[in-house]
């Protein structure tokens, strides 16, 4: 002990420990708390102010429309009265909008709101008479009704034309706003509900991807033939010789008593063109025969039918050079979607606005056979041969009594089930062919049997075969003929070529062409005449 200076005893000092100095708060941490802070205060800013504000008649109308949209019962109604128009554009627009609200809602519901807990608003400021119903008590971020109405109104507007894209939109837009305007949600909440769904509609292109409105082809010349536009074009369809399958689209069902989507097409044709020619094409007559006479006095060639009756139609017109008119009024009219024409009333405006492109025509022909078109055997859509024919064979005599999509499923099962391989020598090399398909210009789906495509006039054929050993994998085929994803199968192989020749050693081929059946001989050869066909389009077809 030391004695200090008035001789009291003191401890002994100890020197200072010398502490680390805490460190200093990372400023990335610090920036990103204020942001924070920040975004909170304008977003309850932002509440408030819609909580103030006065807008007459809406404090009737979004409580309820926030109602209907509770579990999606709004968006599903919607799905469902799209699907029951019957348009294939709508169908797909109901679906995809339908995927997207299902991928949204349980990353909403289960992550997003788990994840942060944010507690709903006060609502003090909120007026009683918006508040009708008791306020939701889960969490608050991210807006569940607003992914759901961002989903859907996103999946809509990339199928639907834009008279439906636009109401679901806005619509959608109404949903959203009504959160906060009765209280449910602070706007950020609504926003990022909104992201969320948006997203979760792009992200269903992945797997499935988007329908272009119509393929695009090269714009025609403005003479034809020889002939101006205004000598084509009239405004009561003089010179047009239209001929129509009425067998088509379900004519024939209840023994002719209801009618079929021809005669409805042909109603329209004979109201807007009255100076048109119509002729009557019956199930048994010769199409070539009936097709040749109508393009040889028409200056506008127009078919009203499936596939089938427009390949027969493309024939005439290539053999007398005639600008072809595709009326659609079949069960599938695959070539009428892929130019953007849905119904009579767009095939005659495309008409009346004198709007002309040019489009491939392929064809297979007997590989020793003769040469020139009566030697060919024209196709617009697809060819294929193995189980395609055998898949088409049996979808065929089932969709009319189940429908196209279960009428697929059941062919796929039944024909993958019981099908075999066949030898094939595919451009000098031996494969053991499961399933070919060749397409006209280069298709977008993946699937047995694809239906898009982002261009008429490329040039290329679109092949793609299954080769299998001695066994054919055939659950995981099925899967992937019914999920529209031919590209999983083993063996698998899809390429573009302007030529391709097939030879069967065995014999003869059976093939089908743009849905109809045909047996040729063993050795084929397969090309392509760009842009030989000239067709009346929409706008949309020659952006």
């Amino acid at each position: 002990m030391r004695a200090n200076h008035k001789g009291h005893p003191t401890a002994q000092r100890r020197p200072p420990v010398w502490r680390r100095p805490p460190p200093p708060e990372p400023r990335s941490r610090f920036h990103r708390s204020r942001t924070l802070r920040r975004l909170g205060r304008i977003d309850r800013w932002a509440f408030d102010g819609v909580a103030a504000a006065h807008l007459p008649g809406l404090e009737y109308v979004l409580p309820r429309l926030s109602r209907f949209a509770d579990h999606g019962v709004l968006w599903f109604t919607s799905a469902g009265a799209l699907g029951l128009t019957g348009g294939a554009r709508l169908r797909r627009a109901a679906l995809r909008g339908s995927i997207a609200i299902a991928v949204a809602s349980p990353a909403v519901n289960l992550l997003g709101k788990q994840a942060f807990r944010r507690r709903r608003p006060v609502v003090d400021l909120v007026p009683p008479i918006r508040i009708r119903w008791k306020l939701p008590t889960s969490h608050a971020f991210p807006s569940g009704h607003s992914a759901s109405a961002a989903a859907f109104a996103a999946g809509v507007a990339m199928e639907a034309p834009r008279p439906v894209a636009v109401p679901v939109a806005a619509t959608a837009a109404a949903v959203a706003f009504s959160r906060v305007y009765t209280g449910a949600h602070y706007p950020g909440d609504v926003l990022a509900g909104a992201g969320i769904g948006v997203l979760a509609a792009l992200g269903t292109r992945t797997v499935w991807p988007a329908h272009p409105p119509a393929a695009r082809v090269t714009p025609a010349e403005d003479t034809v033939t020889g002939r101006d536009l205004g000598e084509l074009v009239t405004d009561d369809g003089r010179g047009v010789v239209a001929v129509v399958n009425r067998a088509a689209g379900g004519g024939d069902a209840a023994g002719g008593i209801l009618p079929g989507r021809a005669d409805f097409a042909v109603e329209i044709f004979e109201r807007e063109l009255p100076a048109a020619e119509i002729v009557t094409f019956a199930a048994g007559d010769d199409a070539d025969k009936v097709f040749g006479a109508a393009a040889g006095r028409a200056s506008v060639l127009a078919v009203v039918g499936g596939d089938g009756s427009v390949n027969a139609a493309a024939r005439a017109a290539l053999r007398h050079d005639v600008p072809l008119l595709v009326v659609p009024g079949g069960t599938f009219d695959h070539f009428a979607r892929a130019l953007g024409v849905a119904s009579a009333t767009e095939a005659i405006s495309a008409y009346r606005g004198g709007r002309l492109g040019r489009v491939d025509v392929s064809y297979l022909t007997p590989a020793a056979g003769g040469r020139g078109q009566d030697a060919e055997h024209l196709f617009l859509n697809t060819a294929g041969f193995g189980a395609y024919t055998e898949l088409l064979e049996q979808r065929e005599r089932l969709e009319r009594r189940i429908g196209k999509w279960p009428a697929l499923a059941v062919a796929a099962v039944r024909t993958l089930r019981r099908s075999e391989p066949v030898d094939l020598v595919v451009d000098g090399r031996e494969h053991r062919v499961w399933l070919a398909f060749v397409g006209n210009c280069r298709y977008g789906a993946r699937g047995a049997t694809p239906n898009w495509r982002e261009r008429l006039d490329d040039g290329w054929l679109d092949i793609r075969t299954v080769s299998t050993g001695r066994r054919v994998p055939r659950v995981r085929a099925v899967a992937a003929v019914l999920a529209g994803h031919l590209h999983i199968t083993p063996g698998y192989r899809a390429w573009k070529a302007t030529a391709l020749e097939v030879v069967s050693p065995a014999g003869g081929l059976r093939v089908a062409r743009d849905g109809e059946l045909t047996s040729l001989p063993a050795r084929l050869r397969f090309g392509k005449h760009a842009g030989a066909l000239t067709v009346f389009c929409p706008a949309a077809a020659l952006g």
